[in-house]
C-alpha cells in the first residue's frame, strides 16, 4: 500500500534526499500518446502558484510550464506512443512513460514520487502519493509540463488530421469526437485497443476448424 501523505508537502519533507516529482497525463483520450514527465525543483529558485494542473486554467499552465524550466534543478519529458499503448495497455505504457522521464533527468534524483497509487519499476527508491499532483509542488509541477506537452502534441496531430478536432478535445472521448470518429473512422493516431476505437475496427475472421 502507498504510503499516506500528509495535506501539503515540501522538499523540506524530505531532508537530504534529491527528490523528482512525477506525473503523467493522457490516461483517458481515445487518440495520441501519453506523455509524462519528471521534475526536480530548485529550493532556492521556487515557482509560485503551483497545483495539479487539471486546476489551472490553459493559460496558467502555459505561463508556469516556462517558468519550472527555467528554474528547476532539471526536468524532463517522455511518452509512450499509440501503438505502445495498444501493445502494453494504458497503465503499463503509463509506467513506462514515467520511467523515461526520471531515466531522462540530467541530474541523478534519489527518490521519485510519483502521483497516484503505484510506482513504475526503476532503478532509484519511489514512493506513491495519492493526489499527489495537489500536494508534492515537484508532483504539480511535473504535471504541468505533462499536461503542456501533450496539448501541444495535440495540436500537431490537428493540423495532419483536422477533421477530428484535435485542437478542442485533445483526443477525450467527447461527443464531438465520438461524432467524429463515426463519421471519418480510425485514424493511426487512435488507440486501437480502446472500446470507442475498437468497435470500428473491421472485425477480423475467426480461423477456421480443419477437416
Amino acid at each position: 500500500m502507498p504510503k499516506a501523505a500528509p495535506q501539503t508537502l515540501s522538499l523540506f519533507d524530505y531532508a537530504g534526499e534529491i527528490i523528482c516529482g512525477v506525473d503523467e497525463a493522457g490516461r483517458g483520450p481515445l487518440a495520441g500518446p501519453v506523455f509524462a514527465a519528471a521534475v526536480i525543483l530548485d529550493p532556492s529558485r521556487p515557482v509560485n502558484g503551483l497545483r495539479d494542473s487539471k486546476k489551472l486554467s490553459e493559460a496558467a499552465r502555459d505561463s508556469l510550464a516556462l517558468e519550472i524550466k527555467a528554474n528547476a534543478l532539471a526536468w524532463s519529458i517522455a511518452s509512450c506512443s499509440e501503438q505502445e499503448i495498444d501493445e502494453l495497455n494504458i497503465l503499463h505504457a503509463s509506467m513506462l512513460a514515467m520511467r523515461r522521464a526520471v531515466e531522462g533527468l540530467a541530474t541523478q534524483p534519489t527518490l521519485a514520487l510519483i502521483d497516484g497509487n503505484r510506482c513504475p519499476v526503476m532503478s532509484i527508491r519511489s514512493e506513491a502519493i495519492v493526489k499527489g499532483d495537489d500536494k508534492v509542488p515537484a508532483i504539480s509541477a511535473a504535471s504541468i509540463l505533462a499536461k503542456t506537452a501533450r496539448d501541444a502534441a495535440l495540436m500537431v496531430l490537428h493540423d495532419t488530421y483536422p477533421h477530428y478536432g484535435f485542437d478542442r478535445h485533445k483526443g477525450y472521448p467527447t461527443a464531438l469526437h465520438l461524432e467524429m470518429l463515426s463519421l471519418h473512422g480510425v485514424s493511426p493516431v487512435h488507440r486501437r485497443s480502446y472500446a470507442p476505437v475498437k468497435a470500428l475496427l473491421p472485425v477480423e475472421p475467426k480461423p477456421g476448424r480443419r477437416a
